[in-house]
């Protein structure tokens, strides 16, 4: 067992004791589902003074948390016969598109018939600055489709995470969205954090915890029930471009997280263009890929 010790924080003060170890834990990049965060508080593995707590407990600021964890065990990651739309590749770096479906890394619950898997029948030369996600800068949703950048080196694989964090990665997605966009380009400008309620899902957030976050949009297209978008996305958070638009009362066609039920098959989210610093030569790469053709048959 591996033991944290949590110090609760002024602004963490009063969150319930499953939702706050599930956000420490998530910040640790711990995955744990909050039932299974439950089962642990229930089982004794969390404790404040010995004392025995419930879920439901509200943390106060200054307490002390000991938090009791299995240590993981790193499970080995097989390489899989799974096509791949290589754009680009070198001895650095690799440009896939990735199509919708297909899970960017291994995690609980989905160990196999990923990205990772692909990539290393592909290629068994990836960074393993992560050895449970090799080669993998930066990620897209399962249903998002598009381009994805992949590192190749431990050198390389730095260099890009670092020109992401400086915002210097420029990246384009078109969206179909529902509803008639009324501006032809604008600025979403609203911080994201994990939902009150249900902590799977992000939403705009004003709570302390809640994190920057900026869209740009430009509208291609306008049908009468439908806009055609292009985002720029400024950050990176998770689901950001999911949330900023559903909060603007457009959320992307065929989104059952953030939006209403509808007759889309997938997720009409498509990452088009990506361009970057190659982490070797410095040379500024671009790519691009066309838009998929079911984003503007509604337009015809």
């Amino acid at each position: 067992m591996k033991e944290y010790k949590l110090k609760v924080s002024e602004q963490d003060s009063g969150k319930r004791l499953d939702a706050y170890i599930l956000e420490s834990c998530r910040k640790h990049e711990l995955e744990f589902s909050r039932t299974h965060i439950q089962k642990l508080i229930r089982q004794g593995y969390v404790a404040i003074n010995e004392k025995k707590l419930t879920p439901n407990y509200k943390v106060k600021t200054g307490e002390l948390i000991n938090l009791s964890l299995e240590e993981k065990k790193p499970f080995p990651i097989k390489a899989e016969k799974i096509p791949l739309d290589i754009v680009y590749e070198d001895d650095d770096v690799i440009v896939v598109n990735k199509p919708i479906g297909l899970v960017v890394h291994p995690a609980a619950g989905n160990l196999e018939h990923t990205l990772v898997q692909a990539l290393l029948f592909h290629s068994s030369r990836l960074s393993d600055v992560n050895p449970e996600r090799p080669g993998i800068v930066h990620r897209l949703d399962k249903d998002t489709s598009g381009l994805l950048l992949v590192a190749r080196t431990n050198d390389a694989h730095q260099k890009l995470v670092k020109q992401f964090s400086k915002h210097t990665v420029k990246r384009r997605y078109v969206a179909l969205v529902k509803g008639r966009v009324e501006f032809d380009e604008g600025s979403i400008d609203l911080p994201i954090g994990r939902h009150r309620i249900n902590r799977e899902k992000m939403s705009v957030s004003f709570l302390p915890e809640a994190k920057d976050a900026v869209t740009h949009y430009r509208t291609l297209k306008r049908g009468r029930d439908y806009s055609l978008l292009e985002l720029t996305p400024y950050t990176g958070r998770t689901h950001q471009l999911r949330v900023h638009l559903a909060s603007l009362g457009h959320p992307i066609c065929g989104d059952k997280k953030y939006g209403k039920t509808d007759t889309f098959k997938r997720l009409m989210l498509h990452a088009r263009y990506i361009g970057f610093i190659h982490p070797k030569s410095k040379k500024f790469l671009e790519f691009s890929t066309d838009i998929p053709q079911e984003f503007s048959q509604l337009f015809k």
